[in-house]
């Protein structure tokens, strides 16, 4: 949600924030509602003192046994005419708010101009790519080999977009996500959360979610919404509460199912498990003092791109284009991971910066021990990283031309010390 004082106070920079994201001017529009609504309230007060200097009057006038007749009328018509305005004031609040919270976040001054991702801008790399003495195999011709990968009993079961993957496929996905776990809370400090993987519409609107993006969600019959990514749940634990600076930063990571509709991606990424319903995720949530986001952001994307390093998995770091970047993003970086067999750089983790953007659709302050006043605090999340992808990431950059896989050195102790992936099975530990 937008700071509506700001707005007033920077209407054109407000509009030149829209233009940056490919939106029309909005200033005078939400000016003049605002304007409307504060007239409405403006009028309500001014009705409601009148109502209580006539309060008094009748008061005197009873003592004095005077006729407040005149002054006991008036009473009943500010009580109406209030009604009325107030009606009037929730109504044109409603009609503002709904045009507030379909504008996307203002994005960053170092974000650079472009409609779409073909105008991010590569800001580094990590790892040699590698080099193959032969034509490297996608990790559904690899899954085929291996075993354990299965999109057509997943099609039976669920329809397309889902996979069942059983064996040693089934426990290198349990072992990627357990050493994700391992490495941010034991080495950087995220507290682990198990939280639930429905939630209520204020939850989703909370992140930005709804009601812009409500085609994307699954909602139940009972009108709750499935979580798309763990963010949903971790940030909101800050929900409605003020928190004592001296508290912050507050880090959190989940290990949950993300479920997406897909709803705009007819077409794309059909094949294997890129692009999928149902997926896995270690998501990494902060909560910090606004003056702090900035370093929190890149302490984040430390810690998500560790677990890539520590894969062997060679990626690039992306910063996205204002017409790339999520709705509620003020700032966000990409991981993008090689895979050989598509010869493409692919996303593993979002890294955003929200600044105070979910926090106001949240209620979510900080108050400060000197001065205990409240400020709504910074939200920032990220992927750290996306189970699945890092999956197609290890086959696809650690196969052999036989079909066979090496397991990384970190995720062995994770995998009963197997080494290797074999066609026909896991081969057993060397020596």
């Amino acid at each position: 949600m937008h700071d509506l004082a700001w707005i007033r106070a920077h209407p054109q920079a407000f509009d030149a924030a829209c233009a940056r994201r490919g939106l029309p001017p909005q200033a005078s529009l939400i000016l003049d509602m605002d304007r409307k609504v504060r007239h409405s309230r403006t009028g309500v007060q001014e009705l409601q003192q009148r109502r209580n200097d006539l309060t008094r009057l009748i008061s005197e006038a009873k003592r004095g046994s005077r006729d407040a007749a005149d002054e006991i009328a008036e009473v009943g018509s500010i009580k109406q005419q209030i009604a009325t305005l107030e009606a009037i004031e929730r109504e044109d609040a409603g009609k503002l708010r709904n045009v507030l919270e379909a504008i996307p976040n203002v994005v960053d001054d170092t974000v650079p101009e472009g409609a779409d991702e073909a105008d991010n801008v590569e800001m580094r790399r990590w790892g040699n790519l590698p080099n193959f003495a032969f034509d490297p195999r996608d990790h559904v011709d690899l899954g085929a080999l291996l075993g354990g990968m299965d999109f057509d009993s997943a099609a039976r079961l669920a329809g397309a977009r889902f996979v069942v993957l059983s064996g040693a496929m089934a426990r290198l996905e349990r072992a990627l996500a357990t050493f994700m776990l391992d490495v941010h809370t034991r080495e950087f400090g995220y507290v682990e959360v198990s939280a639930p993987l429905l939630v209520r519409p204020e939850t989703a609107y909370g992140t930005g979610n709804l009601p812009k993006f409500a085609d994307d969600l699954f909602r139940t019959t009972d009108n709750r919404y499935l979580i798309p990514t763990a963010e949903m749940t971790l940030t909101n634990l800050v929900r409605e509460s003020i928190v004592d600076e001296d508290t912050l930063p507050l880090r959190y990571t989940a290990l949950t199912p993300c479920f997406r509709s897909e709803a705009g991606a007819a077409g794309r990424d059909t094949r294997g498990m890129l692009r999928q319903h149902q997926f896995w995720k270690v998501e990494l949530v902060s909560v910090t003092a606004p003056e702090d986001s900035p370093e929190e952001h890149r302490r984040m994307a430390a810690c998500a791109e560790t677990v890539l390093q520590r894969l062997a998995l060679p990626y690039r770091v992306v910063t996205l284009a204002a017409g790339d970047i999520g709705f509620s993003a003020r700032l966000t970086w990409d991981l993008e991971v090689w895979l050989p067999g598509q010869k493409k750089w692919r996303e593993i983790s979002s890294l955003s910066n929200c600044a105070d953007f979910q926090a106001r659709r949240m209620a979510a302050r900080c108050r400060t021990r000197e001065t205990r006043k409240t400020r709504f605090v910074h939200t920032l999340n990220g992927s750290g990283v996306a189970v699945g992808r890092a999956l197609i990431a290890i086959l696809e950059n650690h196969q052999h031309e036989d079909g066979s896989v090496s397991i990384p050195e970190v995720l062995r102790p994770y995998m009963g010390g197997t080494e290797r992936l074999h066609p026909g099975g896991a081969a057993p530990v060397d020596g």
